[in-house]
């Protein structure tokens, strides 16, 4: 449709129904999932929970991290200033709906030539003042399809500190879950090395005795030191990853300290939420949404370029010659005048533009349904890794187990004269990284709880969402 034609039938459209220019936004139909991949649990009132959702694994060094950094993160107080700077830009914009009333005053001195008749060659002076206003009518919509635009990237900017503050909430928990397993990795390194002292010491003790011969105490001394390597590694990753959480908390790098330890952490039961309550509690998918609801107010301040813009100007005022007389009686003026204002060519300005607003809906509709599509993903990867990972943590925990009570049994063999030291030194060096892997296997069974509330959107409780962006009043 050419831009005249589509003048036409915009303006029989308007009359028509007295609303502003441009498609209203209606929410895409999305079907979602009745339940998710790997969801066990009941789903219909699962969001609804008292307790905020770092509170509930009952960690007091967690809930006082989580708290300071709420507190005083940079990044969230950043992205609160954000909100506010988009809070005034919705005023700026819907201003317009309101009549502009300014003033004007002047003051000069001037001389005309009397060769040219226009006056007796004597300087004069001049002063005015007046008070003018300014009103353009929204006929067609403009100006409150901009302030929809606005109002969405407003919420937009309000999804966007939701974010922020949902991935540091979920960031501190999971900096905090991996320095206390590298706490655990560091006893389990400190605790085998001692262990190898004993066996040391033992094949030494053997040695001197001439039961053992000089190869023992060399393997044993030799497994000891690659154990005692790993140690001065785990000291120096345990800083590094105090020195994350300190960033995170807005301070400078120092000590963090601790609750419980990683294994005696506790694992709340899980639930998940009706899929549709998703879309309104992701910050991304919210985001997209308001993102889309802006894009599409401004297809209608594309259309409205279309149009004549309408408004009334006036001003009244005095002007005299003496600044004294100005108010006493100077001499009235007043003016009032309607105008109507439009394209007529402009190289087709306005219909590219209409062009680029369309285009732009369409990706902005692409994106949401793409952001949709990944919240769903992502519930239901956390929702089966948690699942798969508590089966795979509770085979390690047996290995680990076993693998104990086979060193136990191997020194007693040892000292009994039923085995050699390699028995010895290969269940201890199994041993060592069986424990090493069920402490990381703890780790990631944490890390999938804050996995799953990222995917949630915000986990156990409810942080309120801002209200989706709707078509302007008619």
């Amino acid at each position: 449709m050419r831009p005249r034609s589509l003048a036409t039938a915009g303006t029989a459209w308007l009359l028509a129904s007295g609303c502003a220019l441009g498609p209203n936004y209606a929410r895409p139909d999305l079907a979602p999932p009745e339940t998710f991949r790997g969801e066990t649990a009941p789903a219909a009132e699962a969001f609804v929970d008292l307790l905020p959702w770092w509170q509930i694994f009952a960690d007091p060094a967690l809930v006082a991290l989580t708290t300071e950094a709420l507190e005083n993160n940079l990044d969230l107080a950043a992205a609160v200033a954000r909100v506010e700077t988009s809070e005034s830009f919705v005023g700026v914009v819907r201003s317009e709906l309101i009549p502009q009333v300014g003033y004007e005053a002047e003051a000069g001195r001037s001389r005309s030539s009397k060769s040219f008749g226009s006056g007796d060659g004597n300087p004069r002076s001049f002063f005015f003042g007046a008070l003018n206003l300014a009103w353009e009518i929204d006929v067609w919509g403009r100006i409150r399809r901009a302030t929809e635009a606005a109002r969405a990237e407003m919420f937009a900017s309000e999804a966007f500190r939701r974010a922020v503050r949902l991935s540091l909430v979920a960031g501190v928990a999971q900096a905090y879950f991996e320095l206390r397993e590298l706490d655990a990795e560091h006893e389990i390194a400190r605790r085998t090395a001692e262990s190898f002292v004993e066996t040391r010491d033992l094949f030494e003790r053997q040695f001197q005795g001439g039961t053992a011969s000089r190869l023992e105490v060399e393997r044993a001394d030799a497994a000891l030191a690659q154990t005692q390597a790993q140690i001065p590694d785990l000291e120096r990753r345990i800083v590094a990853k105090e020195n994350e959480i300190s960033v995170l908390l807005g301070r400078a790098p120092g000590e963090v300290p601790r609750g419980a330890a990683l294994e005696a952490q506790e694992i709340p039961a899980v639930p998940t939420g009706l899929p549709s309550q998703l879309l309104e509690r992701r910050p991304d998918v919210v985001f997209a949404e308001e993102t889309l609801v802006a894009s599409n107010a401004r297809v209608g301040v594309a259309l409205a370029g279309f149009f004549p813009r309408i408004g009334l100007t006036s001003f009244y005022g005095r002007q005299s010659e003496s600044l004294a007389d100005l108010v006493k009686k100077g001499s009235g003026v007043w003016s009032l005048a309607a105008l109507a204002a439009g394209p007529i060519f402009e190289g087709g300005r306005n219909w590219y533009l209409y062009g680029a607003s369309k285009s732009e809906r369409e990706a902005a509709l692409r994106d949401y349904e793409q952001s949709v599509l990944r919240a769903f993903q992502e519930v239901s990867d956390a929702l089966v890794a948690r699942e798969k990972l508590a089966l795979a943590r509770s085979y390690q925990e047996r290995a680990a187990a076993a693998l104990r009570e086979s060193v136990r049994l191997a020194l007693v063999r040892y000292r009994g004269g039923l085995s050699n030291y390699v028995e010895v030194l290969d269940a201890q060096q199994q041993l060592f990284p069986a424990e090493l892997q069920l402490a990381r296997l703890d780790l990631e069974e944490m890390l999938s709880l804050t996995r799953l509330y990222r995917a949630l959107g915000g986990g156990w409780s409810i942080d309120a969402t801002p209200a989706t962006g709707a078509a302007p009043t008619p």
